[in-house]
């Protein structure tokens, strides 16, 4: 609740403006009640004509018409104020998410954070939208009918300062049932989005697999979760609305006893007192009653600020960049990790004391079992990453002091499945450069990546479009567009995570010709899972557990590493196998 409140506050224009128009609501609302009881006292009790109350009567009109506009104005505010603060909340989440775009891929599902983005965010409309401007409005207006009662009539007054507080000490307790439910209706619903997206995403596999029918119950049984979950929040609204409408309904009609008593039995109030505190007090009511309505509207709001708020608050380790331009000269820079390491936090993996150097133009391997850190390894070496402790060093300075733009501007990292964007496969080649990219260029870089022939039997050629993440391609196909993006941009340093895992081997004797081809003029880190690419390194890191467990080349290593010798002979058995 005080980070909403912070943030309508930082809303000043429109809290100015909700607060002007409250002030002349409880204006205008004294004003007609004046109007409408000196028209009743002078008409029926005084006798007057009715074109000497025709002036009032014009007057009680425009400030029906006042009245109109006052709300509207104040709803118009409150809905402005609503997009406001979600606009700048969907921009923290999605540069939070920018800043550290792997972190964020890799905590939760996909389908809970557009959950938080859309739904959660959406759910503080009604915060904003209706409880601000009826919190304010209630604030002023009230206090503005009590004083004028307490001056006309002070017993109505008393009655109202004794029977108003029942309204708010209901509003707070059910606003604890409302905050609990709706917390559990939010957390329901993301639980609800993410499983649903997940298994969209994997339904061919889910299909081919059987399991089609088992993901059905599950997502069943989720979007149940979340009917039972928004009926109890429904429940509790009309209890609230019940009770309210009760709490009212008895003080009115204290008021209205004790007017009457007053004004038929004891003959101490004039009829024109007893009339006008008659005509005040439901408006009184009713403003409170309405802010009961909003309170719960605004309860509900906090399950949403809360996803929101944990999302926002999740730490999480930005890559680090300065402001140094990084300068080769035409050869690839000198690399250096010392003592790096990484966490993926309390429960997650933890990379720890990765030293080692990388000459310029030479090639590194990264080796070890399945979950060793590989890959954790290659995301820190790529600057996709910030080391949690220790350094990697670039020509003699921290990579952290160098430009991010700079960094990027000399790699490439190629994966096992590199993503090709919905367009022509020229355009998805000159990804890889920078802008004003010839065609010239982006053919001879297909050439180096071995395609040109496969590009040149294609009717549209480098014009042929291609569907979103390479459809239409095979993997091969989509590995050596990526290699040629790789040409085009000529980087100093490659990162590879094993392209040829999973490729034919003709396809993987072409991608090898062009790695190597590549690595004349650039540094080349491979994460290795085959044999003869581990025998070709000039240097090669074996790791175990998440810790360097030997480095060296292929010989030192088979005589220093145990553990290594066992996996490139279980290797060798499974190849002559």
């Amino acid at each position: 609740m005080i980070e909403l409140n912070r943030l309508a506050k930082q809303q000043k224009s429109s809290m100015m403006t909700l607060y002007g128009t409250s002030l002349l609501i409880g204006g205008v609302v004294i004003g007609q009640a004046y109007l409408l009881v000196s028209i009743v006292d002078k008409m029926f009790i005084k006798g007057a004509e009715f074109q000497d109350v025709l002036p009032m009567l014009g007057a009680l009109l425009i400030l029906l018409v006042g009245r109109a506009v006052l709300s509207y104005v104040n709803g118009r505010t409150g809905i402005r104020m609503a997009a406001k603060v979600k606009s700048d909340l969907r921009k923290r989440l999605l540069n939070k998410w920018a800043k550290n775009p792997l972190q964020a891929s890799l905590q939760g599902q996909s389908g809970q954070k557009v959950s938080t983005m859309m739904d959660a965010v959406d759910g503080l409309d009604g915060y904003y939208s209706q409880y601000v401007p009826q919190r304010i409005q209630t604030t002023v207006v009230p206090l503005i009918l009590l004083i004028t009662i307490f001056t006309e009539h002070i017993y109505t007054g008393l009655i109202m300062v004794i029977t108003a507080p029942f309204i708010p000490l209901f509003m707070a307790i059910i606003g604890v049932m409302t905050k609990n439910k709706s917390e559990k209706q939010m957390d329901k619903l993301t639980a609800f989005s993410g499983r649903f997206l997940d298994t969209l995403q994997g339904l061919t596999t889910l299909k081919l697999l059987g399991r089609g029918e088992e993901q059905k119950d599950g997502i069943r049984a989720s979007s149940l979760d979340f009917r039972e979950a928004t009926m109890e929040v429904l429940k509790t609204a009309f209890l609230s609305s019940l009770m309210l409408e009760f709490i009212s309904m008895l003080s009115i009609g204290l008021i209205a006893l004790e007017a009457g008593l007053r004004l038929v039995v004891f003959e101490s109030i004039s009829f024109f007192t007893a009339f006008f505190v008659l005509v005040l007090a439901p408006e009184f009511y009713l403003s409170l009653k309405e802010l009961g309505q909003a309170f719960h509207t605004g309860r509900g709001s906090m399950g949403a600020a809360k996803k929101i708020m944990e999302e926002l608050e999740e730490k999480d380790r930005p890559v680090q960049w300065g402001e140094k331009k990084l300068e080769t000269n035409g050869t690839p820079a000198t690399m250096e990790l010392r003592n790096v390491g990484f966490s993926y936090g309390d429960k997650g993996f933890d990379l720890r004391g990765m030293t080692a150097a990388f000459p310029p133009c030479s090639q590194v391997a990264i080796v070890g079992q399945s979950g060793a850190g590989k890959t954790t390894l290659l995301h820190l070496l790529a600057g996709l990453l910030d080391p949690s402790e220790g350094e990697i060093v670039i020509n003699g300075h921290s990579r952290s002091e160098y430009r991010e733009s700079d960094w990027f501007d000399h790699l490439s990292y190629i994966s096992q499945n590199p993503y090709l964007i919905s367009g022509t496969i020229s355009e998805n080649i000159a990804v890889g450069g920078k802008e004003g990219v010839t065609r010239e260029e982006i053919e001879y870089a297909a050439e180096k990546a071995g395609i040109s022939q496969m590009i040149a039997g294609l009717d549209k050629g480098y014009d042929t479009p291609i569907g979103e993440a390479g459809r239409g391609l095979s993997g091969g196909e989509k590995q050596r567009i990526a290699l040629a993006r790789a040409f085009l941009k000529n980087p100093s340093l490659i990162l590879f995570d094993e392209p040829t895992t999973g490729l034919d081997l003709k396809t993987e004797g072409i991608l090898q010709a062009s790695i190597q081809e590549l690595s004349k003029n650039s540094t080349v880190i491979t994460v290795a899972h085959r044999l003869h690419t581990i025998r070709q390194a000039d240097q090669i890191l074996f790791l175990e557990n998440g810790k360097l467990a030997g480095i060296g080349n292929h010989e030192e290593l088979m005589r220093s590493s145990l553990r290594y010798h066992e996996m490139v002979t279980a290797q060798q058995g499974v190849n002559t196998g």
